[in-house]
């Protein structure tokens, strides 16, 4: 069996400790110059859109990085000092990384919700400098006295420090002796400056001179499934629905609906989404496969929002009631899930702000209100606001809809095409809603621009959609994921759905269930966060022709589905996801999103990357790593050497360690390069887990 070696972790103490934490203001830092003594730059995590405060969740393993150096060859320390909202202060020293351009980090795992307050200190590292210029000089022979007793000066320095432990002041004073003894040879000597013992005694409490403070700076912890969930789409409409041998069909409700919640759960779901609730326009109303001539007992489409019956605030009343919707929140919390709410900024024509509020919408000059496009489509059944002629009002209402949804048990809401409305108007509503209700979570379905979707996680959404649906080639993958976890990862947090009622992919339309098995694998371990619609795991795949859109699309009318019968008969993809999403509970590294890390293969279709959490950041207290090797090519059989750097996850290179596939329960030897055979069509990747030693 391979020694696995943990790879060497920051050190750091609270202030509850037995070392008292110094405060930052007995440090003097000259700022008569823009030049630092010891500089400090580029700090991390950090938000490039404007003065917005980064972000985390509650559990996550936060990377600190900053960027510091100083003239000559003497050593430096920096360090993190850390403020929790609860007033607990902790120092964590940072390691520098071996590329060259004086980066420094740690990471950190940030347990508690609110604002943390932290800042970068570098200085000149004493005992550092001391302690590699002695190891060179003593060994060769060179100016021998003059380092013990340069080291015997600092040791009597540190050990006058009546904020060490005693024991440590007597065991540094001790060495100080030792160094200063002429009987002491070379080899002793060479003894004390490579004692472990008081390497790690000032590597918790450096020897300093020369501090340098950085700029105060904040990260907010949001709760953790504002970062980590499964996520379930379905139309509460559909299930229960009834067909009658006339034709004729009758809405399901919420209480027939809520008959599907416990499949939901039993598939490891904990986010159920509900697309709009409320009573659908008739004006305008779409028929079937976005037609405009719907059919008697056509429904229309949930985002056409507004009738007669009321608008935002108000329940369809084929659903049920208010009191209806607030039972099917209570029914969904018993399994274990939240409801999403979808909130859609939007009106149909016969929406009750039509009459009352014109000015809300845009009026064109033949005097008619401008219907929602998006080219080469078309809604006529929808308005869109307009949030320039009365700012205040829309605000206002907005704010009164959002919040009485939170009153029926609504913690998370997915916002329709937040890119379509100001950025200032989300940033406003976001902070409002969250100074009373900090746990709230907005989910941005913005498929846009890098800059207004990144903008708007900026600004306050918790979560993103992504381009991940078009993104399924190895070279895509791979450049997309580096993104997602090292680029955009201080402020955006991403929610890989694999469809939509309005996006079947190509690579889906044509895959067969290898390409559904792909994507779910993929999107369940490559981020912390991930949601399927509902007939995903039925393998729908069939295209309104010439678009990406599922025929007889769920939007326009209600879908049958047999979920027993397919399950009975093999052909659910239920299992696998039910597979999936044991996997991501018991393993936590997979509920992290900034410790991927992109590997090799001599394939062109053989994705591989690895996620590892190192043992002294995990809630478990031992390390978990998950290596996925997936084949992107639903069509073929691929057979490759995957290569990868095992010094990830602490494995010399070279060295065997065990694997386990948690799908099949199969087991191998591996090392850093391993042979793979993925047939698309029976076993199209491996998420294997890395098996501790022993």
């Amino acid at each position: 069996m391979a020694k696995t070696t943990r790879a060497p972790q920051p050190l750091s103490w609270r202030s509850s400790s037995s070392i008292p934490v110094r405060d930052a203001s007995e440090w003097e830092s000259d700022r008569s110059t823009v030049a630092q003594r010891v500089p400090l730059a580029k700090p991390s995590p950090s938000v490039p859109w404007g003065a917005f405060v980064p972000k985390a969740y509650a559990g996550e393993v936060v990377p600190f990085r900053v960027t510091s150096f100083r003239e000559g060859h003497d050593r430096i320390g920096v360090q993190l000092r850390l403020t929790a909202p609860s007033g607990d202060v902790s120092l964590h020293r940072l390691h520098a990384l071996h590329d060259g351009f004086d980066q420094w980090e740690t990471h950190v795992a940030l347990l508690e919700e609110g604002i943390w307050r932290f800042r970068f200190e570098s200085f000149g590292d004493d005992f550092g400098t001391w302690q590699h210029a002695a190891e060179l000089k003593i060994a060769a022979g060179v100016d021998v006295p003059l380092m013990q007793e340069i080291g015997a000066q600092l040791l009597t320095r540190a050990g006058a420090e009546r904020s060490r432990p005693v024991a440590q002041r007597r065991e540094l004073s001790a060495a100080a002796v030792v160094l200063r003894d002429p009987a002491t040879d070379p080899d002793a000597a060479l003894a004390v400056v490579r004692d472990p013992s008081l390497t790690a005694a000032f590597a918790a409490r450096p020897l300093t001179s020369l501090m340098t403070l950085g700029d105060p700076l904040e990260v907010l912890v949001e709760r953790e499934r504002a970062g980590v969930g499964a996520w379930y789409e379905f139309f509460p409409r559909s299930e229960g629905a009834r067909r009658f041998k006339d034709g004729t069909i009758k809405s399901g409700t919420f209480r027939s609906a809520a008959r599907r919640l416990p499949a939901v759960a039993r598939m490891g779901f904990d986010v159920l989404y509900l697309p709009p609730i409320h009573p659908i326009g008739r004006i305008n109303r779409k028929g079937r496969n976005n037609t405009l001539d719907p059919k008697p007992g056509d429904p229309g489409s949930p985002w056409a929002i507004g009738a007669a019956e009321g608008g935002h605030d108000t329940v369809h009343p084929d659903l049920g009631s208010l009191a209806d919707f607030r039972a099917f929140v209570r029914a969904a919390r018993a399994e274990g899930i939240e409801v999403a709410l979808d909130l859609a900024l939007q009106a149909a024509p016969d929406h009750p702000w039509v009459q009352a509020h014109p000015e809300w919408f845009t009026t064109l000059p033949d005097g008619s209100i401008a219907y929602a496009e998006n080219p080469p489509k078309k809604y006529q059944d929808i308005y869109p606001v307009n949030f320039d002629n009365d700012p205040d009002g829309i605000r206002a209402e907005v704010l009164r809809i959002v919040r009485h949804w939170i009153t029926q048990g609504v913690r998370i809401f997915r916002v329709d095409n937040p890119h379509t409305k100001p950025l200032q108007f989300w940033e406003w509503l976001i902070r409002t809603i969250r100074a009373d209700h900090p746990d709230i979570v907005f989910l941005a379905e913005a498929f846009t621009r890098p800059a207004p979707l990144q903008s708007l996680a900026s600004a306050g959404f918790q979560q993103s959609y992504t381009y991940f649906t078009w993104r399924n080639t190895k070279e895509q993958l791979e450049e997309f994921l580096r993104g997602l976890a090292h680029d955009t990862d201080d402020f955006v947090r991403p929610n890989l759905f694999v469809n939509t009622p309005d996006i079947l992919t190509e690579y889906l339309q044509f895959g067969g269930r290898p390409a559904y098995v792909i994507r779910a694998a993929i999107a369940a371990t490559a981020a912390p966060t991930y949601g399927v619609y509902a007939g995903y795991e039925l393998f729908e795949n069939v295209a309104r022709p010439g678009s990406e859109e599922n025929i007889d699309n769920e939007k326009y009318e209600y879908k049958f589905r047999d979920w027993q019968g397919a399950e009975a008969r093999g052909d659910s993809l239920a299992p696998f996801l039910t597979r999936l999403n044991e996997i991501r509970r018991e393993h936590p590294a997979l509920r992290q999103l900034r410790n991927i890390s992109i590997h090799w293969s001599d394939d062109d279709a053989i994705l591989v990357y690895v996620k590892h959490l190192d043992a002294a950041l995990s809630p478990s207290g031992r390390s978990d790593t998950i290596i996925v090797v997936v084949n992107t090519d639903p069509h073929s059989v691929r057979q490759t050497m995957v290569h990868l750097d095992t010094r990830v996850w602490g494995v010399d290179p070279g060295d065997t360690y065990e694997v386990e596939d948690l799908i099949t329960g199969q087991s191998w030897t591996w090392s850093d390069h391993n042979f793979v055979m993925l047939d698309a069509f029976r076993e199209p990747v491996h998420i294997l887990h890395v098996k501790e030693s022993r």
